[in-house]
C-alpha cells in the first residue's frame, strides 16, 4: 500500500510546483506557457479526487478493523507500539489526502483566475487600440 501514498505525494508535489510557478510575480513569459500546460493537465489530474476518496475509505476500513487495546494489560508493549504507529500513519496519510485535494482545488481556481485576467487584459488592449 505504500506505492499509493508515494503516487499521491508526487501528485501533490506536482500540483504545488505548478501553483508556485503560476503565482510567482515577474514570470509573465513563463506564465503564458504554464497556463496552457496546467489547463491541459487539470483533466488528467482530476483522477486525484477519486483516488483520494479510495485511500480515505482504506484509512476508515483500517480504523474499523484494527485490534483494540482497551485494557491496560490486554496488549503487550509491542502490540501497543504497533497500534500507536498505525494511528500516526493514518493521521499522516489523512493530512496528505487533504493537502492533495486542497492543492488541486486551489490550482484549478488560480488557473481560472489567470485565464480570466489574460482575457480581460486582451479586451482592455483592444479597447485602447480602438480608442486611439
Amino acid at each position: 500500500m505504500a506505492l499509493e501514498w508515494v503516487v499521491l505525494g508526487y501528485a501533490a508535489g506536482a500540483e504545488a510546483v505548478m501553483l508556485l510557478l503560476l503565482t510567482l510575480p515577474g514570470l509573465d513569459g513563463l506564465r503564458r506557457g504554464m497556463v496552457s500546460v496546467v489547463r491541459s493537465a487539470l483533466k488528467p489530474m482530476m483522477s486525484v479526487v477519486p483516488f483520494c476518496l479510495f485511500l480515505l475509505m482504506d484509512i476508515y476500513w483500517k480504523y474499523e478493523t484494527r485490534p483494540t487495546c482497551d485494557d491496560e494489560h490486554a496488549c503487550t508493549p509491542s502490540e501497543h507500539l504497533r497500534h500507536q504507529k498505525s494511528i500516526m500513519k493514518s493521521q499522516r496519510n489523512a493530512l496528505l489526502i487533504a493537502a492533495a485535494l486542497l492543492l488541486y482545488w486551489v490550482l484549478f481556481s488560480v488557473t481560472q483566475l489567470v485565464v480570466r485576467l489574460e482575457q480581460m487584459q486582451q479586451r482592455v488592449d483592444k479597447l485602447k487600440k480602438r480608442n486611439d
